[in-house]
């Protein structure tokens, strides 16, 4: 079996901390997000190739970030696009992937900015058990909630309907961005795209595969958090830290408050503030302060000032004396 990671966007909405980084190496606790992919997908023996799927832009990042990592499955994927406005959509850019790589095997597709609960291994043990495609899916509580999602019906474990982004949800389960696809599945992402099908999300191809053949979906309960916002990012955290503090052993930290779910990076140095559910990357410097729910990215310094909900970019400097 293959894996394909998913990392490819541009990360617009969490910009500035994502301008010059992918989001997929934004920190959740004491490592980075893909690398909760990555780890899960190096343990589980029917994985023999991991392939990650980005872009010309953040190709280098990946190749760096995976020289210092000791993983041995993942081999880069570079698709042509250097900018938002020339993305091929995910389904394009995964289509494209299968014909560059050769990949003629059942094939789990996975998200690299998605924050979940449950175990993958139990996933494919699903997939393998039913045979047919496979989508995850959640409970967000009201169909309302799926408007922005895909919205999926079934009948037992079988998908009998599934809609993008509808309308009028009725149902509040949604398919979040874990499939898995038999090997007889892959050749339908080409036949999809040559019919003027959307290349963009996913569902699209989901909902069209779902009225020609089996598709069951693995239900989980527990944490799913899709990073895309400054809040969901920071709820992730929250999630990961549950109420502790995290602290690198050369972050210097003087008379200062440190609340709920606060993640101080290394290098940094806060004095006389009081911080909260909020997240310090490394050598920013805080003075005086009062940080709630809150990015402050690398090498910021900030003095006297109070503020909540913001999102500062590296190397920003505000005194508010």
């Amino acid at each position: 079996m293959k894996a394909v990671v998913l990392a490819g966007g541009y990360a617009t909405r969490l910009w500035p901390i994502t301008k010059n980084r992918p989001k997929m190496f934004l920190p959740i606790g004491d490592t980075v997000m893909i690398d909760h992919v990555f780890e899960a997908l190096e343990e589980d023996d029917r994985v023999s190739e991991v392939y990650v799927s980005t872009n010309e832009r953040f190709a280098d990042d990946f190749r760096a970030h995976l020289a210092e990592r000791p993983y041995e499955k993942p081999t880069l994927s570079v698709e042509e696009t250097s900018d938002e406005d020339e993305k091929f959509g995910v389904v394009g850019a995964l289509a494209q992937l299968v014909e560059r790589e050769g990949v003629d095997e059942d094939t789990l597709v996975i998200a690299g900015d998605n924050v979940i609960s449950f175990e993958i291994s139990d996933f494919l043990d699903f997939f393998e058990e039913n045979g047919t495609p496979t989508v995850a899916a959640y409970d967000v509580g009201a169909p309302e909630e799926t408007k922005a999602y895909s919205a999926v019906e079934l009948d037992g474990d079988r998908v009998v309907d599934f809609q993008e982004k509808p309308d009028d949800p009725q149902s509040s389960l949604i398919s979040i961005a874990c499939y898995a696809f038999t090997a007889d599945t892959l050749p339908m992402l080409s036949e999809y795209l040559s019919g003027g099908n959307n290349p963009d999300e996913p569902g699209w191809f989901i909902q069209w595969l779902q009225n020609r053949e089996p598709v069951h979906a693995f239900s989980f309960d527990g944490a799913w958090f899709d990073i895309g916002t400054p809040q969901s990012y920071l709820d992730a955290v929250a999630w990961e830290l549950d109420g502790d503090t995290l602290v690198a052993d050369d972050a210097v930290v003087e008379d200062t408050t440190l609340g709920d779910d606060v993640h101080v990076m290394s290098g940094a140095e806060l004095r006389d503030v009081s911080v909260d559910r909020s997240v310090v990357f490394p050598d920013a410097t805080l003075r005086d302060c009062d940080v709630r729910d809150s990015i402050v990215d690398e090498a910021t310094h900030l003095a006297n000032i109070d503020f909540s909900g913001a999102v500062v970019g590296a190397h920003t400097q505000i005194d508010g004396a």
